[in-house]
């Protein structure tokens, strides 16, 4: 069910994040979908390791392994509370040390998601982002 993305795979991903965009009443949408889509095909794929949950894609990490930081962890609505950001999140540990993400200070279920799986908050900002939104460091070291 969790598996290596291929290139192929980036339109999915962007569907999924583009949908949690525009389902997010506090999020901004700072980038038009076919820009989101660009950048996963010739930024994201290319350069970080991304696994995806599901066949059709429901789900999806990447992560820059080179310094450990989650850039992205999203699911489609329907497949949210199934287990599989575990699963991923899970696939994510077995790879490294340390692990870090940021996520945004509005998106509670994020935060509590994060604090049962072992990370814990270290960082914040009142907006140091594009979306100029408050934000939070979680950082995870296994045991």
């Amino acid at each position: 069910m969790i598996r290596q993305a291929t290139p192929a795979d980036a339109p999915a991903c962007a569907a999924i994040l583009n949908a949690w965009i525009d389902a997010t009443p506090w999020m901004p949408r700072v980038h038009p979908p076919e820009d989101v889509l660009r950048h996963y095909r010739e930024t994201v794929l290319p350069t970080r390791r991304v696994w995806v949950a599901g066949h059709p894609v429901c789900g999806f990490l990447a992560l820059d392994e080179g310094d450990g930081m989650i850039t992205a962890l999203y699911l489609a609505a329907p497949a949210r509370g199934r287990g599989l950001g575990r699963s991923l999140l899970d696939g994510a540990k077995g790879t490294a040390r340390r692990l870090a993400l940021w996520t945004f200070q509005a998106n509670d279920g994020a935060q509590r998601f994060y604090a049962a799986n072992g990370f814990r908050a270290t960082a914040h900002t009142d907006s140091d982002n594009e979306e100029g939104l408050p934000d939070l460091r979680y950082d995870w070291a296994a045991p």
